[in-house]
């Protein structure tokens, strides 16, 4: 890096920022610095890199920039007060300190903002990172701003988009739903249920009916019952659903819906007493269920991670092979379901 310097005319600290494709060089400069890393050979070495990033997560960073942090959700306030989004903007938070970064938080649905107003902002304030976090009820983004994705790295947590695909991080529903069914017959459960509003089906591509027809191969035959999907018009006319469960009777219920337990309750029917209830996301509202926690918070900190990567590649706009990382689920007891396997009671 000496060498490299000195051949440059800058400072050994100038070709370590622009070899990191920091913004803070001109873009020239990194250009030039680079051709001349490759005449003299030079390599990043692994030992080194790995040390600095040990240094990183002992002695945090101070503040150096800015990445803008955008809100999808149709709620400006749902960083705060939605039941899931708060842990994806908490683990934003927690990893891009790490890295030395503050977050500017942006609503997209905000009347007044659209595309290039908001990339003249981004561009005063040097941000060229941008996480979108919020995507609940669809995973399209505004039309108005697709100038924006294509002169930034951006990446999604939560859930894969489309119009245009990004970059994303969220929680593995596939593996998460196989997951919650192996816990389910290690506790004597055979013929469970889904119950899934089908908008949220959708909006991961399938992934949570996948997982849940998957584990059902391991059942019989007989076991392997429909799910119920019209959740939504349920609340209004639960009927539907007291009609569904007493046609198919199932001993566990795997949902996303804590409206479940009360049109339980109307049938007379208790969890654990007469049925397994299974959250397949524990968070906010539903912290005594048994069931699966999705880590949304670490596929927060995921998605800063990779944002971090994209910058110091050089990598921005919209990706010819958008990149995922999953992030895995855990089992959590809870007073829903039954603690002890059928084998030991």
């Amino acid at each position: 890096m000496a060498v490299i310097a000195r051949r440059a005319g800058v400072s050994k600290n100038t070709v370590s920022l622009a070899l990191r494709h920091d913004p803070q060089i001109p873009a020239t400069t990194r250009t030039r610095i680079e051709q001349l890393a490759r005449e003299l050979g030079y390599a990043k070495n692994p030992v080194v890199a790995q040390l600095m990033t040990e240094l990183r997560k002992a002695h945090p960073a101070g503040y150096r920039r800015t990445f803008a942090l955008l809100n999808a959700n149709l709620d400006l306030r749902a960083f705060t007060r939605h039941p899931t989004i708060p842990a994806y903007v908490a683990g934003c938070r927690r990893r891009a300190a790490l890295h030395g970064y503050k977050l500017d938080e942006f609503w997209l649905h905000d009347p007044g903002l659209y595309g290039e107003q908001l990339n003249r902002i981004l561009r005063a304030r040097g941000i060229r990172g941008i996480i979108v976090v919020g995507l609940m009820k669809e995973n399209r983004l505004p039309p108005r701003f697709s100038v924006t994705w294509q002169h930034h790295a951006a990446v999604v947590a939560g859930v894969r988009t489309h119009e245009p695909t990004l970059s994303f991080a969220c929680v593995d529903h596939h593996a998460l739903v196989l997951e919650a069914m192996a816990n389910a017959r290690r506790l004597g459960y055979r013929r469970p249920a889904l119950v899934l509003e089908e908008s949220i089906d959708r909006l991961v591509e399938g992934r949570f009916s996948a997982g849940f027809s998957t584990g059902q191969q391991a059942l019989a035959a007989a076991d392997r019952l429909p799910r119920f999907h019209a959740v939504e018009a349920a609340r209004t006319r639960p009927e539907t659903f007291h009609a569904w469960f007493r046609r198919h009777r199932p001993d566990a219920i795997f949902t996303l819906h804590t409206v479940v337990r009360e049109w339980l309750a109307d049938l007379g029917v208790q969890a654990p007493r007469d049925l397994g209830l299974i959250q397949l996301e524990r968070r906010r509202g539903c912290e005594d269920w048994t069931g699966m926690e999705q880590h949304n918070d670490l596929a927060g900190e995921a998605a800063v991670d990779m944002l971090v990567t994209l910058l110091h590649n050089n990598e921005t706009g919209m990706p010819l092979f958008p990149r995922a990382t999953l992030i895995g689920g855990s089992w959590m007891e809870g007073i829903t379901a039954d603690t002890v396997p059928a084998v030991a009671r």
